[in-house]
């Protein structure tokens, strides 16, 4: 399928520099263009190669400047990266779409479905699950019994929803991950440990997208719950009874302990831990491999992680806090040392 200049510059609201004839049928990096494809120019890290690219239409933000002759077509938008995450979604939507039920996949006779689904060979639902219109489960999807999948979500390969859990519309789940598994409660005893039944749920709420791997564990009691436009990468963990709010992402391996309390529209960078039984206010910005072991107000950046013995770090975290004004007192202390062995030298 072909678009134009001119009618890509129509959905993006763009500004066209250069031929609005030009059509291009694919994607391509800048570094990378072909001739046909479209590309993108945001960081000005790649501001060299829009000048060699063989893209035929290159997007680029309204403050762009050329400082030499550019051969592809420009389309000038707001903001060039957004602008081609529409175009790119415009461009999937546009894919043919699977649906039907195939003879190798096994429904319970008790399962609901809806219209125009599909599911693949050795996808499974359980007795009594309820799946939404125009869902999409693939290979070795597994619903398990009373779970409910909403309108048009995409369960990718070997993705398990638990008994009972419920995933809103048009979420996409990608292939392992596991929704619903037990969350990780054992009482201590003087000859091991005893399981605490986890017979609570998983709620996910509409327009979640969560990684390969990614495990949302069951609550002990009640849900664990994840809201509306949540995004969730590779290999993160959501513990029992965790909250985490609108619009909130989280990058790969990002572990959230039992009972956290995580707030709206935060951004959580890779490996960040967060202890149990905290609340992480909203608009809170974490950089990579933070440990936050206390609550957080809303709006606060933070970061780091000292990885020492538990009770050495309770004990240092209350020096961390004085460290500037002790390195003044250091600094004052070594210049007056200083003047005191030059008085001493001198006499």
């Amino acid at each position: 399928m072909e678009f134009s200049a001119k009618q890509i510059a129509a959905f993006i609201h763009g500004e066209i520099i250069g031929d609005e004839n030009a059509t291009v049928h694919t994607f391509a990096k800048i570094e990378e263009g072909i001739p046909g494809a479209i590309s993108f120019l945001a960081n000005p890290k790649y501001a060299p190669y829009i000048y060699t690219t063989q893209s035929t239409i290159v997007l680029v933000n309204k403050d762009f400047t050329p400082e030499q002759e550019v051969k592809a077509t420009l389309i000038k938008v707001d903001n060039a990266y957004d602008s081609l995450a529409r175009l790119l979604t415009l461009y999937e939507q546009s894919k043919p779409r699977k649906t039907g039920i195939h003879p190798l996949a096994f429904i319970e006779p008790t399962a609901k479905i809806g219209k125009d689904v599909y599911i693949a060979p050795f996808a499974y639902v359980g007795e009594h699950a309820e799946i939404g219109d125009r869902a999409m489960l693939y290979p070795h999807a597994t619903v398990g019994d009373r779970a409910k999948i909403g309108n048009g979500t995409i369960l990718n390969a070997n993705v398990s929803v638990y008994h009972d859990c419920r995933v809103g519309s048009h979420c996409i789940l990608h292939s392992g991950c596991t929704i619903g598994a037990d969350g990780f409660g054992f009482a201590p005893t003087a000859s091991g440990y005893d399981k605490i039944p986890q017979i609570g749920i998983v709620i996910i709420e509409d327009n979640v997208e969560i990684g390969a791997n990614t495990c949302v564990d069951r609550a002990t009691m009640g849900a664990t719950i994840v809201h509306e436009g949540v995004k969730l990468d590779n290999l993160v963990q959501i513990a029992h009874n965790v909250e985490v709010g609108n619009n909130t992402v989280m990058a790969s391996q990002v572990g959230v302990a039992g009972s956290a309390k995580i707030g709206q529209w935060c951004m959580f960078g890779g490996q960040v831990g967060v202890a149990g039984h905290i609340t992480v206010g909203d608009h809170v910005i974490t950089g990579a491999q933070a440990g936050i072991a206390g609550s957080v107000k809303p709006g606060n950046t933070i970061q780091g992680s000292p990885a020492i013995e538990a009770k050495n770090f309770a004990r240092s975290s209350i020096v961390f806090k004085k460290l500037p004004e002790m390195y003044a007192t250091l600094n004052n202390l070594q210049k007056e040392i200083e003047e005191l062995k030059k008085q001493i030298n001198n006499q």
